[in-house]
């Protein structure tokens, strides 16, 4: 499956990292619009991708071709294999590329996800066993 994707053009000045049921419909598509409105070409998934869909081609070009990389950490991140893998790819990206990238902590403490406490800490535990 592609991801359909919401874009101002075709190579983006940010790429937008965020669990859909936590901040799609909210914080994100508010700064989605913003960042538009304000002539910065922002890349946003469209569609919930399934479980255990690896990311797709158009995700991994979608990040490549960003400047910047905004990371919407929230409470149920963590718990979303899609989320990490992209987030895998953005880091790649940064220590790769140069590309810069800026976390935002969306109602979750920046600690709980640096230390991988809280929700951090119970959704990781699951991709360790």
């Amino acid at each position: 499956m592609v991801a359909a994707s919401s874009s101002c053009r075709g190579s983006y000045d940010v790429f937008l990292n965020f669990r859909g049921k936590d901040t799609r419909n909210g914080f994100t598509a508010h700064l989605y619009e913003a960042l538009c409105n304000n002539g910065i070409e922002a890349f946003m998934d469209a569609n919930e991708v399934a479980k255990g869909e690896k990311i797709s081609p158009a995700l991994v070009t979608a990040i490549e071709k960003s400047m910047f990389c905004v990371v919407v950490f929230s409470e149920n991140y963590a718990s979303s294999i899609w989320c990490l893998e992209e987030l895998v790819k953005i880091l790649d990206c940064k220590n790769t590329m140069e590309q810069t990238v800026l976390p935002i902590f969306y109602n979750v403490d920046p600690s709980d996800v640096r230390e991988q406490k809280g929700s951090f800490e119970k959704a990781l535990v699951k991709y360790r066993s």
